[in-house]
């Protein structure tokens, strides 16, 4: 029994390790033009947004946390948020207005031009998301999606979206956690004057 769920633990592990080099191969070029546009966003005194559901709302969160406190280096704190953490705006929008309205109503409120918002969704339906998406467009904030399954209704309704190949939701996950903390480095040595 044990030698399977080994098997098992292998298999996910080379699974994940194969879609990573796909990723590497396919997605480097568009992947260096997100630091760049994070790196454009930041240095002209913009902020970026995090907003995503469920384990995706775990991944804006951290993201956020990296450029607000750290990554791997000490610096000064850039300006970042995560659109999922305030309880109180989250449960007086999702009651009022609905939960599709959660994420829009920040946007509108605290966006504006020169911020970036970074949608985190395995599927690219979620309709709050891309309600935030549309209210981003309205208020000049320019948005990316970090996407996976096709990258759904939310891939065309952005200015960037990077699609995994893949239908797994934790490989999705995984692979657009990895990809957002490399992101947050290569933006860490820029700052710092590295190549």
């Amino acid at each position: 029994m044990s030698a399977s769920r080994a098997d098992q633990i292998r298999d996910q592990l080379a699974a994940l390790a194969d879609l990573a080099t796909v990723v590497g191969r396919d997605l480097a070029t568009p992947v260096a033009d997100l630091v760049e546009l994070v790196l454009h966003t930041l240095e002209r005194g913009g902020k970026l947004m995090f907003c995503g559901n469920g384990g995706s709302a775990a991944d804006a969160q951290h993201l956020a946390a990296e450029y607000v406190v750290r990554f791997e280096r000490p610096r000064g704190p850039l300006a970042a948020l995560a659109l999922t953490t305030d309880t109180s705006i989250l449960t007086a929008g999702g009651n009022d207005y609905g939960f599709e309205s959660v994420f829009e109503r920040q946007v509108r409120a605290l966006g504006r031009p020169g911020d970036l918002l970074i949608l985190h969704s395995t599927s690219g339906e979620s309709e709050n998301l891309i309600r935030a998406a549309a209210g981003a467009r309205e208020v000049g904030v320019a948005t990316v999606a970090l996407l996976a399954k096709g990258g759904g209704r939310l891939k065309d309704l952005v200015d960037v979206s990077l699609v995994f190949p893949t239908s797994t939701t934790a490989r999705a996950q995984e692979l657009q956690l990895t990809v957002g903390h490399i992101v947050c480095d290569l933006v860490d040595r820029a700052m710092a004057g590295e190549s």
